[in-house]
């Protein structure tokens, strides 16, 4: 019984260890692997959305469900290697994990008789795909090496911006679908999200339902916010570069100029080691 359990145990950290690796051949091998399959799932996505051959639509369903086969296993390795199971089930990543295949087996799992309500509504959970790319930015650790924090916080602005593109619209294609003549397919709608949010508004493509008025409104309120934070965040960085992490003893500002003998906040006396021959 001991034996067993210790077997156990080590195969628990070693399903751990290679889903976080990023340097040994395995654990470079299952990093390429699913950002190559995260890509695929979400290109199928955005594929379904244009007029293709019942022949087609057949393929990219069964891609579909095999990818989605493939992260559900991912997901039951995550909950079972990791050390606080609870923790790693309410990690934001995970359960985006879970949210994005949800959708899928959903669909294979409901009848006939619900198709309508599959277009509709499991077609709006399925946009968060693309959010499982932020897993990939966790950490400065990548399967080709390891970035800088500029470079990391660059990558998350850069994918910040699609993301918020990509999932509006999803979105936007979701409720204007059938119901706008100028959206018949994910391109329409994104091109639309990108020239509203960027306010150029050429004004070809237009909401027609309370729906896509809404998610326009979203749409540039994120925009709005969340782009400006995450470029605050890199600006930030650069400007605190040349700081020296020195910490008041007085009021505990911390990062002083490099030549500061005194706190910039209260005027304390701080003290910082320095080389004369600089």
């Amino acid at each position: 019984m001991a034996g067993s359990t210790t077997q156990a145990a080590s195969f628990r950290r070693r399903v751990r260890f290679y889903l976080l690796d990023h340097e040994t051949y395995l654990g470079k091998a299952i990093d390429i692997a699913l950002l190559a399959l995260n890509l695929v799932f979400v290109a199928v996505y955005v594929a379904q959305t244009y007029p293709l051959s019942r022949a087609s639509e057949t393929l990219l369903w069964r891609l579909e469900v095999a990818i989605g086969v493939v992260f559900a296993v991912e997901y039951v390795l995550r909950i079972y290697g990791a050390a606080d199971r609870l923790a790693e089930f309410l990690n934001g990543y995970t359960v985006v994990d879970l949210v994005a295949v949800l959708p899928t087996f959903a669909l294979v799992a409901l009848p006939v008789s619900a198709v309508p309500f599959n277009v509709g509504f499991l077609r709006v959970l399925r946009v968060v795909r693309v959010l499982r790319f932020y897993r990939f930015t966790d950490d400065a650790e990548f399967f080709f090496g390891t970035i800088d924090d500029n470079t990391l916080r660059a990558l998350k602005l850069l994918l910040t911006v699609l993301v918020l593109f990509f999932v509006s619209a999803g979105l936007f294609y979701s409720v204007e679908a059938g119901a706008n003549p100028a959206v018949g397919n994910f391109g329409d709608a994104f091109y639309y999200v990108v020239v509203t949010i960027s306010t150029v508004g050429f004004g070809d493509i237009i909401p027609t339902t309370a729906a896509g008025r809404w998610v326009t409104v979203a749409a540039i309120l994120a925009g709005i916010i969340v782009i400006p934070w995450q470029a605050g965040k890199i600006v930030r960085e650069w400007r605190s570069k040349e700081k020296v992490n020195v910490t008041c003893p007085n009021c505990g500002l911390s990062h002083h100029d490099p030549d500061a003998s005194h706190c910039k906040a209260c005027g304390h006396v701080i003290y910082q080691e320095y080389d004369s021959r600089e």
